[in-house]
């Protein structure tokens, strides 16, 4: 017992580094104001339509950006000032929010306007995130960056707590137009943070002058030579595929037409699978990572996830929706936070972003196909039933990995901790900066017993 109180106090060490901490709080309200506007764009295309496709179609227009564009993301991501760039997606999609917030106050809103907006917020997100994963490690240093990984979603996984429940609450007695303004100015908070963290970035060694297509190239190159990196990026995209695509795209239908519920429905059950997660977060991942054995903790959490999502697909009844919601909730960021962590450690550290937005497109980025496969089945066989689907095709998924890849329940992760790169101290503009190899992490397979 006493080993795991200090693997979990010990999950919190990133937080002694002022820059890290300081961008964790700007994160936090945003990530907040993040969810309100899902939630709430959700409920206005679900009142606008009353069609699962719609919601497909909105999710898919979001995400197609990141499938396209994360890859090119990454190149700048490697050889631009990744705090400048991040401001400069923050400052978009603020201006985004606030263009939705006033079409809804004023009664204008389609549902084109909607689909516009989705597709614009997708490109900001696909140049955001590589940026925003590698600079996580600019500012805790590569040896603490599994647990500043786990610290930043932590914070996302908090924000799917409040965030729902509070757009639940606003949308039903404020109205949808007050969700999205609050959204817009949280993104002041992680701008603020921004101008004032100092970080350590090491640039590109290719050059400006490199053509991006090679820098790509090289990162493909390494990719392939990474076996195990690629065993993440495959679980990864079963999650996007099978977990997420009920998460963000149907639970509007699940809250109305299976629960005969209203905004608030909607808002529970995000916020309990927000609270899964976050209870994942802060237990489950940190003692997930203690344990060596990589490719057992992915191959359990699919089978995990894949069994309360039959639950929730039979269930009713709003308490048995919102306990399998929150456990199933659980086994999804014990396969992400784990992956990125581990392909954070094991890239190079002149082409993190470049791994990290390949990791985005193989992951996330196809979260379109996944929004248009759960629409469309929902419409035309039942949301409980397009829910069982994905359930049991996420369990079929498991057992192939097990029959063809059997080597992957023997692997382990081996860190040597003697290199560390220390993150920057002091708060104040940023700056980029040399810094010293990448912790090593040995990925070795062991015989059986």
């Amino acid at each position: 017992m006493a080993a795991v109180i200090t693997t979990l106090r010990n999950s919190f060490s990133p937080l002694k580094f002022p820059n890290f901490r300081l961008y964790l709080g700007g994160q936090a309200v945003s990530l907040i104001g993040t969810w309100l506007q899902v939630t709430a764009q959700a409920w206005v295309v679900w009142q606008l339509t009353g069609s699962e496709s719609a919601l497909g179609v909105v999710t898919m227009l979001n995400s197609l950006p990141v499938l396209f564009l994360s890859p090119w993301a990454g190149v700048w991501a490697d050889r631009l000032d990744r705090r400048k760039l991040l401001i400069g997606t923050q400052v978009g999609a603020m201006l985004l929010a606030f263009v939705l917030a006033f079409l809804t106050q004023t009664n204008m809103v389609q549902l084109w306007h909607v689909y516009t907006l989705s597709f614009m917020l997708g490109v900001v997100a696909a140049l955001d995130m590589p940026a925003q994963q590698a600079f996580v490690g600019d500012l805790s240093g590569m040896g603490e960056v599994r647990k500043a990984v786990n610290l930043n979603i932590l914070c996302l996984q908090i924000s799917r707590v409040l965030g729902p429940s509070l757009a639940g609450v606003i949308v039903a007695r404020l109205g949808i137009a007050p969700a999205f303004w609050l959204n817009g100015l949280s993104f002041l908070a992680v701008i603020a943070t921004l101008v004032l963290v100092r970080s350590s970035q090491v640039r590109s060694s290719s050059g400006s002058n490199v053509n991006p297509i090679r820098q790509l190239g090289e990162a493909l190159n390494y990719l392939r030579t990474q076996p195990r990196m690629l065993d993440m990026y495959l679980f990864a995209a079963l999650i996007t595929l099978f977990v997420f695509s009920v998460v963000m795209n149907i639970l509007p239908a699940v809250a109305d037409v299976v629960l005969h519920g209203d905004a608030e429905t909607l808002g529970a059950l995000m916020a309990a699978s927000g609270a899964g997660a976050l209870v994942s977060v802060l237990i489950v991942v940190p003692l997930a990572q203690a344990y060596k054995c990589t490719g057992v903790i992915l191959l359990a959490a699919a089978f995990w996830m894949s069994f309360w999502l039959t639950v929730f697909s039979h269930s009713t009844v709003l308490p048995l929706s919102l306990l399998s919601m929150f456990f199933g909730s659980m086994g999804a960021p014990a396969v992400m936070t784990m992956a990125l962590g581990l392909v954070q450690v094991m890239s190079p550290l002149e082409m993190r972003g470049r791994l990290l937005s390949l990791f985005t497109m193989i992951s996330f980025g196809i979260q379109p196909i996944a929004s248009l496969f759960i629409g469309f089945m929902a419409e035309n066989i039942g949301v409980q039933n397009a829910i069982q689907l994905n359930a049991l095709l996420l369990a079929i998924s498991a057992v192939l990995i097990l029959i063809f890849r059997p080597e992957l329940r023997l692997w382990e992760v081996i860190s040597d901790a003697s290199v560390i790169t220390e993150p920057a101290h002091s708060v104040a503009p940023a700056a980029t900066t040399s810094a010293p190899e990448p912790v090593t992490v040995t990925m070795a397979t062991v015989a059986a017993d």
